[in-house]
């Protein structure tokens, strides 16, 4: 039997901001891919090559990062972002078989998409322990009865993980804007929807929600070593290191990790699980780094303590800088939302030395000065933001 695989990567993520001020949430690096590349790997592993990418908001990146992949996609444009549905209907044309529809933006694992695919028209689900963020799933006997989309108050905890299989004959008389209500409508006429419990999945809903996917798909990785390694430095569990990268004697690294291409890791740097270091980052002697996502030329400066933080493109951290996992409320649109980082980053933040951090999101391009020392704490710096 043949299917088709959807992928809506149209969206934004506006509740990922900054990090998607520059990017698509599909594009983000997580483990020093991007989510859309976990996705699409984790389809090939069920034998799924006929891929459809519905693109939309910074069309042009996911377009050229689409060329590097490892098997051949089709790609359909969402003009204008109107919800999961409209974006399938933007796809109807090309869609021949029975489809496997999935969301660009989180991450799925291949045990999880061969179960759905055992069964015509069924849908992942999951329990969540926020289950307002997603869409609230009514189960009896293993068939859905119902979905509502981010219910202010939800009165139970099984959620949909966004994973549909289903017939492509449903699509002819689809409407709606989003997926659920589609959905719901089916399930109006009878159709049949069973549920499947996922084994493994994760969306990243806010910034710091990165931060488990990260620590989360690490685990994925296989041990490689390249570039320079110093016979005195200590590397244990799953490691990965890029061609052209320096670890310095006397630094330990403890895995999972991974560190791209031509970063310089300096002397007695100490690296903790969890943590991706993406390509070109410096990190200065006596810095400790645990449970963290850093991106593409980052600096990071000496004598640091760095935890629970995500840090944007072309950030610089001054020495003797701590960042610490806390937990607050950050004000993410019109809503006071709970959070738990140690600092979230835009792109090009300038920070000084002596600069504390805990749960505090920092936009793009803002400075950080502290002459005689700063503490932030459940704080949210704007894009631009000079902080004196």
């Amino acid at each position: 039997m043949s299917v088709q695989a959807v992928i809506l990567a149209a969206g934004e993520g506006t509740r990922i901001r900054p990090l998607t001020q520059n990017r698509p949430k599909a594009l983000i690096p997580v483990a020093n891919r991007p989510i859309l590349e976990h996705l699409v790997e984790s389809l090939l592993a069920c034998g799924i090559r006929d891929i459809i990418v519905v693109v939309g908001y910074r069309k042009e990146q996911v377009m050229r990062h689409l060329i590097h992949l490892p098997v051949e996609v089709r790609v359909v444009e969402q003009k204008y972002q109107l919800g999961t549905g409209h974006a399938l209907i933007c796809a109807r044309d090309l869609i021949t078989d029975d489809l496997l529809i999935l969301p660009g933006d989180n991450y799925v694992d291949p045990s999880s998409l061969k179960e759905v695919l055992k069964i015509q028209n069924s849908m992942l689900i999951t329990t969540h322990r926020h289950p307002s963020n997603f869409g609230v799933v009514h189960v009896e006997d293993g068939r859905v009865v119902g979905i509502i989309e981010k219910p202010v108050h939800a009165n139970r905890m099984t959620v949909s993980c966004g994973v549909y299989y289903l017939e492509h004959t449903l699509l002819a008389g689809m409407t709606e804007n989003m997926l659920s209500d589609a959905v719901n409508v089916l399930i109006s006429q009878e159709t049949s929807i069973k549920a499947v419990y996922a084994h493994e999945w994760q969306d990243a809903i806010y910034p710091w929600d990165l931060i488990s996917m990260n620590e989360r798909l690490l685990r994925n990785i296989s041990p490689s070593y390249a570039g320079s390694i110093s016979t005195s430095a200590v590397i244990e569990g799953h490691v990965s290191i890029g061609k052209g990268s320096v670890i310095s004697p006397y630094c330990m690294i403890k895995g999972p990790v991974v560190i791209g291409e031509d970063c310089v890791i300096g002397p007695h740097v100490v690296i903790n699980p969890g943590t991706s270091i993406a390509s070109r980052v410096v990190i200065e002697p006596f810095t400790v780094i645990g449970n963290s996502l850093v991106m593409d030329d980052c600096t990071i400066a000496s004598h640091s303590k760095i935890a629970s933080a995500v840090l944007g493109e072309a950030c610089t951290i001054g020495e003797h800088t701590v960042i610490t996992a806390g937990t607050g409320f950050i004000e993410i649109g019109e809503e006071a939302v709970r959070s738990s980082c140690g600092v979230i980053m835009g792109n090009g933040v300038f920070s000084s030395p002596l600069v504390i951090y805990e749960n505090t999101l920092i936009g793009n391009d803002c400075q950080i000065n502290a002459r005689n020392g700063l503490r932030l704490r459940s704080k949210v710096i704007p894009d631009r933001t000079r902080v004196m």
